[in-house]
Parts: C-alpha cells; sequence; structure tokens
C-alpha cells in the first residue's frame, strides 16, 4: 500500500491517544482527514480546532460523502473497536482498504530511520523524552507519543520526516508491525493476559520484537532483562549508567557513564527512580544516533513531562495533588516511591479507579499489596473499557484484599466528600479510565481551600 497516494484517511477511534497523534500527523500532511469516537473529550476538541470533524455516534449517515469512496480512503481503527460496531463493518463489506493504527505505523515508520520504545511500563515517558531531545538537537523527525507532552502540548512532534520516534506497544502485538533501527524496552513484566493468556508468551512476544531490529540497528535493554543488547541501569555496570545521584531543589543531579564517556552534574525535574530510568535510556539512545553530548544536557534540563505522568495539579505548603495514569501495580509502585521521596513526612493519600477486569482479577494481590503502601485509599469501580463484566472481579473484592486500617469504597459523586473527610496532605489520582476526568473536580474544590 502507498499511503502517499491516498487523500481521504477515516479513523475509528479517532479520540484514542495513538490514534490522534496519526490524524495530527495526516493532517500536517495535507490529507484529508475525519473520524469517528464515543466520547466528545479534550482530544477530540484540539482535533476540531485543526479543522479536522469528528461525530460521536455510530452511523454511516454521519460520514461525509467524500470518503464514501473506496478507491481514494484509507480506513483505521484500533482494536478496542467492538466487532459489531456498524461502520467499520459497512467498510469491511464494501471493499474498503482497512488497517489497524499498528499497520498504519507500521507503512509510516518503515522508509525511515526508526528509534522505537518498547516495555509494559515507561513507554509514553521514554518516547516523549526522547523525542524531545532529538527535537532539541534540531533532527529532522516526527514523533508519535502516547501521551501530551507538557513541552508541545501535543501528542505528536514535528520537525522533518527522515527520523521517526514511535512507541512500540506489545497490546494486541502491535509492535511486531516495526521494524526499528534503534530500539529498547525497558520492562517485561506480565501484562495484557486478557491477549497473550501467560507471561511467557507475553516475554516471547517481546523477543520476537527484538528479531525485528534491521540489520546493524542496535537493541537497548534495562540490566537484568533475558534479551541481549546494549544495557543501561541505574548505579550499576550497565554500558550506560547514572551514577552520583543526589537531589537539589526537588531536581535529580547525576553523572552519565556512556561507553566512550562520563557525562557530568546532568539535571533532570521529574521525581521517581523509575523517570531516571526513563531519562536515561532516552539519552542513551540520542548518543547513539549522534547528538551532541552539551545539547542533550541543556535538553534533558528542560523536558517537562507528559500529562498524567505525576502531573502536579495543586502544588501549595498544605496541600499536593497529584495525577498519574499508572494503572499496573508496577507502576503504583513507581508512583509511591516517587512521591514518598519528595514528601517524606507527608501523609498521603492513593485514589485509584482500576482499569479492567481482566487486569484486576490478573493482579489483584499485587494491587492490594502495592495499595497498601499508601497511608489512605478511596478506591472507585473498575473502569471497564473494552470489557464486559466478570463475575466476582469488583472493587470491592480488592478494597477487602488491601492491607489498611484507612480504606473506602466510593462512588464519583462521594469522592469529593470523601476526600474532605481526609487529613492528607498529597492526594494522588491512579489509574488509565475516566479518572482523569475527576481531575479537573478535584483541583476546582481543593485549589479554592489550599
Amino acid at each position: 500500500m502507498d499511503i502517499n497516494k491516498i487523500q481521504n484517511i477515516y479513523f475509528i477511534g479517532i479520540g484514542g491517544i495513538g490514534m490522534s497523534a496519526l490524524a495530527r500527523y495526516f493532517k500536517a500532511n495535507s490529507k484529508n482527514v475525519t473520524g469517528y469516537d464515543k466520547t466528545q473529550t479534550d482530544i477530540t476538541d484540539s482535533l476540531g480546532a485543526l479543522g479536522i470533524k469528528v461525530h460521536f455516534e455510530d452511523s454511516v449517515s454521519h460520514i461525509d460523502s467524500e470518503y464514501l469512496n473506496p478507491e481514494k480512503t484509507l480506513v483505521v481503527y484500533t482494536p478496542a473497536i467492538p466487532k459489531n460496531h456498524s461502520e467499520l463493518n459497512y467498510f469491511i463489506k464494501n471493499g474498503y482498504q482497512v488497517v489497524k493504527r499498528s499497520r498504519l505505523l507500521g507503512l509510516i515508520t518503515e522508509n525511515t530511520f526508526c528509534l522505537a520504545v518498547a516495555g509494559t511500563h515507561g513507554k509514553t515517558t521514554t518516547t516523549s523524552i526522547l523525542g524531545h531531545l532529538l527535537y532539541s538537537c534540531n533532527v529532522p523527525l516526527t514523533a508519535f507519543l502516547g501521551g501530551i507532552s507538557e513541552n508541545y502540548n501535543s501528542n505528536l512532534i514535528l520537525n522533518g520526516a527522515e527520523v521517526t520516534v514511535v512507541e512500540a506497544d506489545e497490546f494486541d502485538r502491535s509492535f511486531l508491525t516495526l521494524s526499528p533501527n534503534l530500539a529498547c524496552i525497558t520492562s517485561m513484566d506480565a501484562d495484557h493476559l486478557d491477549i497473550y493468556g501467560d507471561a511467557s508468551k507475553l516475554k516471547k512476544s517481546f523477543k520476537d520484537f527484538s528479531e525485528k531490529i534491521k540489520p546493524n540497528g542496535k537493541l537497548f535493554v534495562k540490566n537484568g532483562l533475558p534479551l541481549k543488547g546494549v544495557t543501561y541501569g541505574i548505579e550499576d555496570d550497565s554500558d550506560y549508567s547514572i551514577q552520583n545521584i543526589k537531589i537539589e531543589n526537588g531536581t535529580y543531579v547525576f553523572d552519565v557513564k556512556t561507553p566512550k564517556t562520563v557525562l557530568k552534574n546532568i539535571q533532570f525535574n521529574l521525581p521517581g527512580r523509575h523517570n531516571l530510568s526513563n531519562a536515561l535510556i532516552a539519552l542513551a539512545m540520542a548518543v547513539e544516533y549522534g547528538c551532541p553530548h552539551q545539547q542533550l544536557a541543556k535538553a534533558l534540563a528542560s523536558y517537562k513531562g507528559v500529562k498524567r505522568r505525576f502531573t502536579y495539579h495543586i502544588k501549595t505548603d498544605n496541600l499536593v495533588f497529584i495525577d498519574d495514569y499508572a494503572h499496573h501495580p508496577e507502576e503504583i509502585n513507581a508512583v509511591h516511591q516517587a512521591v514518598r521521596e519528595m514528601y517524606p513526612d507527608k501523609k498521603v493519600l492513593a485514589i485509584f479507579q482500576p482499569h479492567l477486569y481482566s487486569r484486576t482479577r490478573d493482579f489483584i494481590d499485587d494491587f492490594a499489596k502495592s495499595l497498601s503502601q499508601f497511608d489512605e485509599v478511596l478506591l472507585l469501580e473498575i473502569y471497564p473499557a473494552r470489557e464486559l463484566p466478570i463475575e466476582g472481579v469488583t472493587s470491592a473484592w480488592l478494597l477487602g484484599k488491601i492491607n489498611s486500617e484507612n480504606k473506602q469504597l466510593v462512588s464519583k459523586t462521594g469522592l469529593l466528600a470523601a476526600i474532605h473527610k481526609s487529613s492528607a496532605q498529597v492526594i494522588l489520582t491512579i489509574g488509565a479510565g475516566d479518572i482523569g476526568e475527576e481531575v479537573k473536580r478535584i483541583k476546582k474544590e481543593f485549589n479554592i481551600a489550599s
């Protein structure tokens, strides 16, 4: 398929973070872009501001006539779209070219120098750091991000087309459509067992991904993972290693040992050891690409983060409110480590919305253990996303396993009242569902009080 010859692109699920980045990309490349999504959000509003029309009812009658020509229209969908979706079935039955998002990303990147970031955690932050580093070094790149970058207020960084930076997503084995020149694997913890069945099959898919790297390419792996490659780690003997970590005025200051030299007094503003690790691998890939060390150090210091990744909404002496996308026990552990490092003497309230019935079931004990570390816990009901309920899998079941005297199941309508009853000085909202929508209400309520 030659995507350069296609003029119209129709996205089913256009409001998704990966889909909307592709929609922005094609709009910027003068294609006609439109699509459907189930829900109106800030992302769909931002697409509308670019002139991309979005509708919210699954009906072929809402599709503009110019897109109803199979020879001129490419249809893109995400694996989250249900199989009985009427628009998707219309396009399939009427002979349109219909592809998954991952296939389209593979087509865009195959004739570029591609840097791909894989791993069950850390992909979005690492990809956005890497995109920022290369952009700051004036590399002619397009970076597709799985979150909204605070530096660019977008999930797309555009500065040319010779180089691409992408998240290599293991969900639905999407990353096997890519053929990167440089790739990293940040972690291989069990996840998406609804797709893979068991952890060994997930690990095999990462090995399969490592074999997709182009000849003369390089694989970077977190030290300790069972794959061969250039290693990276914190305070260890990896090929790339962070040493001499200090915290000065809430900022990490450290040295980076590379295979050839030592970079001194590097500064990085995101809290948490997991973010140090993300910064290190992004830096390592940019060094291997050929960026000047001094420019990289300056760029890393100016990196502001990704929305919903340890995002501060209130930061006063009396109250701190942080929102994070963490939806896996290991990610919750990373958030806990970061908040304890920054606020060792303050009481912390965690508000968690589990994401997916299957993930809650598969990791119930690990979720309970990670949530038990906080001083207080408020649990919302499970966000189903693409799933139907599973009998017996509820937030009440998870609550019963959390080892804490200060725990409570709350509805969204009762959430603000429950927070008011807490004496915590640090409030965390955690989860990948629609808990982000509650953030606005909490911020509005407590900004006044703080």
